[in-house]
């Protein structure tokens, strides 16, 4: 009999999940109200302990690390997966920032008057409860957990099992702050354990009390959560980004733009993908881009046109200017237009960043108005799709979507509003 009792007393993923679900709508209900110093002093006190702890966060990293060593795991996904002291310096310094940004909550948005004398105004309020699930970037702990205190949400952090004892530190951390402040740790929960059972359970919403879904990871991963999530989820898929170089584009910004948004990190969503050259500065433009560009290890892909240019050109293929390829490698094509240009981003972009070179205005105005990508951007680089570079102190991802969340998802953009009326005793005739 005690035997039974014990086996019935191991609660199962679904139970504990539930539970964590449960809880963070606790953690939600406090931080919905809780004062803007309040949160402050969670993030001061949070970024003092990663601090304080940074050899046990090391420590918890090596662990990781060596984990991943043994699984013979490749050099980009440990070098995502690494701590440094650099790092750690990087992750206090994004917990500090949002710290002091201003707090979205209670903002009023608008306000305006009505002919019987009723006060309207629109004001800032937050989401909820966040379930982010990430892969291996341990920093992504402490960037969402960060960002969603801030903004008044409670959050479920489901971390890869690659980086599970560094997030495990890192959130111990966030913690120490939510104590400090008097806030519940309850909004910040790390789900606590690696079984991929749980990232399935966090999709159907744990009983209604998750409000949005933010993946941060590969393909797969954000494949699996748009097809089956059953909550209302900020993502994007793929980061495939257009640099247009118009015929009025400045050579010496065409190529030093090009070369940065192609070659600074290849693999980061905002790198640059496809390249599109106006006819009329193929003679100009095409050979010094793409010298620059090879000269740095970059692999070309070419139309007919750019082959016939370009000796170390392979042929692009219809797959091509679907590739996203996180990789030394370019697809370039020469256009007859802007309007050509904007076509092909048109049937072939992921809609997340499209960058426009030009020094004629009304082409910029044509490229901005016609583009419809979440983020569009006019002689600089495509690679500052980032909340940090927007001034956003971070980001818990950026969103393609159409819904109120598009490009960098910052504080603002985790909460919703809601409207109050403010009257004197007026009935509705």
């Amino acid at each position: 009999a005690s035997v039974m009792s014990a086996v019935q007393a191991t609660p199962s993923l679904a139970e504990i999940m539930g539970e964590i679900g449960r809880n963070a709508r606790i953690g939600a209900s406090a931080l919905k109200i809780a004062t803007s110093e309040q949160k402050r002093t969670a993030l001061l006190t949070a970024a003092g302990a990663i601090n304080a702890h940074r050899k046990k966060i090391l420590a918890a990293n090596e662990l990781d690390m060596a984990a991943a060593r043994e699984k013979g795991i490749s050099g980009a996904f440990l070098d995502r997966l690494l701590l440094t002291d650099a790092r750690i310096d990087g992750i206090i310094e994004a917990v500090k920032t949002i710290a002091e940004l201003p707090d979205p909550v209670g903002t009023v948005i608008a306000e305006w008057d009505r002919p019987n004398g009723l006060h309207i105004e629109r004001v800032r309020t937050p989401l909820g409860v966040i379930g982010v699930i990430f892969e291996s970037r341990p920093n992504v702990t402490a960037d969402a957990g960060a960002l969603c205190i801030k903004s008044g949400n409670a959050v479920i952090l489901r971390g890869g099992s690659d980086s599970f004892h560094s997030s495990r530190a890192l959130v111990d951390c966030l913690l120490d702050g939510l104590h400090l402040a008097g806030l519940p740790v309850e909004c910040v929960q790390l789900v606590p354990t690696t079984d991929r059972e749980a990232v399935g359970e966090m999709l159907k919403g744990l009983g209604g009390n998750i409000d949005v879904i933010v993946p941060r990871g590969g393909k797969s991963l954000v494949a699996r959560v748009q097809s089956e999530a059953r909550v209302p989820v900020f993502a994007h898929l793929e980061g495939l980004v257009h640099v247009y170089i118009d015929r009025s584009a400045d050579l010496d910004k065409a190529v030093a733009v090009t070369l940065n948004a192609k070659m600074r990190r290849t693999g980061i969503c905002g790198a640059a993908e496809t390249l599109l050259v106006h006819k009329d500065v193929v003679k100009t433009h095409l050979k010094p881009i793409i010298t620059a560009l090879v000269a740095k290890g970059c692999e070309i892909r070419g139309d007919a046109q750019v082959m016939s240019l370009i000796p170390e050109a392979l042929e692009a293929t219809e797959e091509d200017w679907k590739t996203e390829y996180e990789d030394a490698i370019i697809s370039v094509k020469v256009v007859d237009s802007i309007e050509q240009a904007i076509a092909h981003i048109e049937h072939y972009s992921s809609h997340h960043t499209e960058a426009i070179i030009a020094e004629d205005l009304e082409a910029v105005e044509k490229f901005f108005n016609e583009v419809d990508s979440a983020i569009l951007v006019h002689n600089a680089s495509t690679q500052f799709a980032d909340g940090g570079e927007f001034g956003f102190g971070g980001e818990i991802g950026i969103a393609t979507g159409k819904m109120h969340a598009r490009g960098p998802v910052g504080v603002e953009q985790l909460t919703s509003f809601k409207y109050r009326l403010r009257g004197n005793g007026q009935l509705r005739p």
